[in-house]
């Protein structure tokens, strides 16, 4: 007992760190992001042809065939990363300004993991229409656009209406980047303890963004919509709670669901969602103790468990493996089985750029998640080890050409490589963005920050 309290302390300090080191080293850099030429500059000369007079002629060429647009410039790399800072991780409504720092580290991820060009679009507007129409206005200049941080029930409403009106990839990392890890982590999980996806018993606590799109993405999958149980701050979704009728205009997502899941019509409280369901995927409120030991003590034999809330999960994982789960996943890359979505987002940008798609759809993130789970089981998967890891870039790649592929198939690529072509692109990408970091870095154009004994050290 004593052994598990001082773990436990180390773990909060150890979660606070990063924030500490993150307020110091952040004005160090004065930002995460750069714009950096990609054409040759070998004298003033060469400005002749990248600016006035030569870059008139690239101008006509896409004027008299839009479509040179993206052979001409850079545009089927860049992808805004598009937020109000209206529910920003799990500080709230913080504002545009406040959501910067994430949307610039989004912006890092997307560059270092896959490759792609990415630019923070904060706006200052909270009305959906209005984002809605900034998408629009913003279009000619991107490849694809990454809501990011919007509160719900909005953030499905801004999805749905820029998918529609868009002709260019939209995509919500809230949704559809977690429901694909989290798809990935389950199907592993589920190989492991010998159960089918289209048997398998599925609790989702919380009924946000994340689980919303989660469950979606799952029918697409191949897990039958009655086997799955929502579970709410109010209780178990099911076609006859009362309360549902309010929201039918203002969140159809969750109506739609309480209509479609819950086959055996359970009801009651979240305890009452645990029994005897085979998995239990929780994005909720950080905990811990927001899931209780006692309710995993009621699901079946060898159930799995995603506490998938930051910083804190909604259960510790030993105290999960102790109440009976097998295995056991979390967001922190601290404990075994991270489920984050920063496997999701970079690669899966990275194929539909490659093929210049129109869209992203909901069977792209299976597809995504089916490569992220072979890549784990081709190299050895265990209890502890479902899924793949940032550091394992070989698998960003892979799942890129996957969802070109889809895309592909799907009828909504632009142009059409071979597999072959699409993977040599990929990873001459990825290497690219990977390597010339490590060279600006070797090189000293981007500076070693501080110690980090020198900042932990100081202050509060």
């Amino acid at each position: 007992m004593t052994q598990k309290k001082v773990t436990v302390e180390q773990l909060l300090q150890k979660a606070k760190r990063p924030a500490k080191l993150a307020v110091a080293y952040h004005p160090f850099y004065e930002g995460k992001i750069q714009v950096m030429p990609k054409c040759a500059i070998r004298s003033p000369a060469d400005f002749a042809l990248w600016y006035t007079p030569g870059v008139a002629a690239s101008c006509r060429k896409i004027k008299e065939n839009p479509k040179e647009v993206w052979t001409q410039t850079n545009r089927a790399n860049y992808v805004a990363v598009v937020s109000d800072g209206s529910r920003v991780l799990g500080l709230g409504d913080i504002g545009p300004e406040a959501a910067m720092p994430v949307m610039e580290g989004k912006a890092l991820l997307f560059k270092y993991l896959g490759g792609v060009d990415a630019f923070p679009v904060c706006l200052n507007t909270k009305d959906p229409d209005e984002i809605v129409r900034a998408c629009q206005l913003i279009e000619p200049t991107f490849g694809g656009i990454n809501l990011e941080d919007l509160s719900k029930p909005k953030c499905f409403y801004v999805l749905d209406q820029t998918r529609e009106k868009l002709n260019i990839p939209v995509w919500h990392d809230d949704q559809q980047g977690t429901a694909t890890v989290i798809l990935a982590g389950l199907l592993n999980a589920l190989k492991l303890v010998g159960k089918k996806p289209r048997d398998a018993l599925v609790t989702l606590v919380g009924v946000g963004s994340a689980n919303t799109r989660t469950a979606y993405v799952l029918f697409r999958a191949g897990f039958k919509p009655g086997n799955l149980i929502l579970v709410d701050t109010k209780g178990i979704l099911h076609a006859g709670r009362p309360d549902l009728e309010g929201v039918k205009e203002a969140n159809p997502w969750k109506y739609e669901l309480a209509q479609k899941t819950n086959a055996e019509d359970r009801t009651g409280d979240v305890a009452s969602a645990f029994k005897d369901v085979d998995a239990v995927v929780a994005a909720s409120k950080p905990g811990p103790g927001t899931i209780k030991k006692e309710w995993i003590g009621t699901m079946a034999s060898n159930s799995i468990v995603f506490a998938c809330a930051n910083p804190i999960p909604e259960i510790w994982p030993w105290e999960a493996k102790e109440a009976g789960a097998q295995i056991v996943g979390t967001g922190r890359s601290d404990f075994p089985n991270q489920i984050n979505n920063s496997l999701g987002f970079p690669a899966i940008f990275r194929g539909v750029l490659d093929v210049k798609a129109t869209t992203v759809t909901d069977d792209m993130c299976v597809a995504a998640a089916n490569e992220l789970a072979s890549f784990a089981e081709e190299r050895g998967i265990s209890e502890n080890n479902i899924a793949p890891r940032m550091e394992e870039w070989e698998v960003f790649p892979r799942e890129a050409v996957a969802c070109a592929l889809q895309s592909i198939k799907e009828g909504v690529a632009r142009i059409k490589p071979s597999r072959q072509e699409l993977w040599e692109k990929a990873v001459t990408i990825i290497k690219n963005a990977r390597e010339s970091t490590h060279l600006l870095m070797k090189q000293g154009f981007i500076k070693e920050p501080p110690a980090e004994e020198d900042i932990i050290s100081t202050g509060p």
